[in-house]
């Protein structure tokens, strides 16, 4: 007999005709998620425009008759993935005179702890300096020599105190307030949501390139709203005075949206980076690089795979599984790294998976996974004698903690003090 349809037995159609079909429906109720099969009531992304995108929207006229200079990286881009730098040599009427590159260099091609030298963009003609790692006078000369009177701040950050581009803006913005030279952030959203400020304040005994000024680990604020802060604070006190600052906000991003909910496209914003799922882990689990543990670089997921040649990580997976930590989940691993500690050793460990990342704390489960190894490790786990760490954490409290057995609870209840201080001190300087 011929095949007879229905209403409850429709003909099969292809995805790709099923998405073809709801693009060509327009408004007509159709849209990406219900051409997929998805549930009706799956969100569509928030449609956000990052400062740079309001600023071409404006026509560049805050750049007008200004000499501009542009710190940039791979993620300075606009909402169809062209690269500010481009598009700012193109504008009429916009004359910039020099790009400035961060860790990782304004073409993001450097590993962790180097940048690239100094060139001639082949696109654009334009000098490229390298101010990674410059503070104080060395940075002062370098503006000066530029010859700008506005320099401008556009490189996506991940929402924790140790990633350095916002200390790389830090001291830009202190620089400027010298040498009176303008200074703008076009904001990006914080990728892991702004709704969390968390973990302990940095010391400023430990003031270092991952932590200038006291700051939370998960500051939980965007490029613009810390460089508000920073200049009420922070930089009138090393420079006498605030800078000239402009920041121009987004529109469309709301502080509970991940990244990943909005329609910008990921643009790793360095090389072990590779994605939001990375970003929300990264606050708890980059503590291990102030250990003799590999945290994965050069593995399909950094920062996500940890471990150590000779580690008993089937015990480690055991301990953590049974920890009842929330959203989380982890299974035992082998894997080499191509960077950095145990660099092409096979080390055993783990993976981390993120099953719920609402629920997920990034710095909960990272201070288990230390208290953990801690128990398990036959060999000392502090790189430099626990320096390195205490650089990282902004002082020598956490590991004085994780030593004496405190439990992951009760270190994360001494961080309220500095958590409710933190909450009032931020407030006035979210744009969100």
């Amino acid at each position: 007999m011929p095949h007879r349809t229905s209403a409850t037995h429709a003909p099969k159609t292809s995805i790709g005709r099923r998405i073809f079909m709801a693009l060509c429906a327009g408004s007509a109720g159709s849209s990406w998620a219900t051409a997929l099969g998805m549930p009706a009531g799956c969100p569509s992304p928030a449609k956000v425009r990052t400062g740079y995108d309001a600023l071409e929207a404006d026509g560049y006229q805050a750049l007008k008759g200004r000499k501009l200079g542009l710190i940039a990286n791979p993620t300075s881009v606009d909402r169809h993935l062209r690269h500010i730098a481009d598009r700012l040599h193109a504008a009429p009427g916009v004359n910039l005179k020099a790009i400035f590159g961060p860790e990782h260099g304004f073409r993001g091609s450097a590993q962790a702890g180097h940048s690239e030298a100094k060139s001639i963009d082949p696109r654009t003609g334009i000098p490229v300096y390298d101010m990674y790692t410059f503070s104080g006078p060395k940075l002062d000369a370098l503006l000066k020599s530029a010859d700008i009177d506005l320099l401008v701040f556009d490189i996506q950050d991940i929402g924790a105190r140790f990633y350095t581009y916002i200390w790389s803006m830090f001291d830009a913005l202190v620089a400027c307030a010298r040498c009176g030279i303008a200074f703008m952030v076009l904001d990006r959203p914080n990728p892991i949501t702004g709704l969390h400020a968390s973990g302990p304040t940095l010391d400023p005994a430990f003031s270092s390139f991952v932590g200038r000024v006291p700051l939370l680990l998960r500051h939980g604020m965007t490029v613009g709203e810390l460089a508000r802060l920073f200049n009420s604070h922070s930089v009138p006190q090393q420079a006498g005075r605030p800078a000239r600052l402009n920041v121009i906000p987004m529109t469309g991003w709301h502080r509970k949206l991940y990244q990943d909910e909005t329609d910008l496209v990921w643009v790793p914003p360095s090389p072990n980076m590779p994605d939001v799922t990375t970003a929300i882990a990264y606050p708890g689990t980059c503590l291990f690089e102030g250990t003799t543990l590999s945290v994965g670089r050069g593995t399909a997921s950094p920062f996500l795979t940890l471990g150590a040649p000779g580690l008993d990580a089937t015990r480690w997976v055991g301990e953590l599984n049974n920890a009842g930590l929330p959203g989380c989940l982890f299974r035992e691993d082998w894997f080499t790294p191509g960077f950095e500690v145990a660099k092409d050793q096979l080390c055993h460990g783990l993976q981390l998976a993120i099953t719920d990342r609402k629920s997920f704390d990034p710095l909960l489960t990272g201070v288990t996974m230390l208290q953990t190894v801690l128990k398990i490790s036959e060999h000392p786990i502090w790189k430099k004698s626990g320096s390195t760490f205490d650089i990282l954490t902004g002082s020598n409290t956490l590991r004085r903690q994780l030593s004496q057995g405190m439990s992951a609870p009760d270190i994360l209840a001494s961080w309220k003090p500095d958590e409710a201080e933190f909450a009032l001190q931020r407030h006035s300087f979210l744009l969100y």
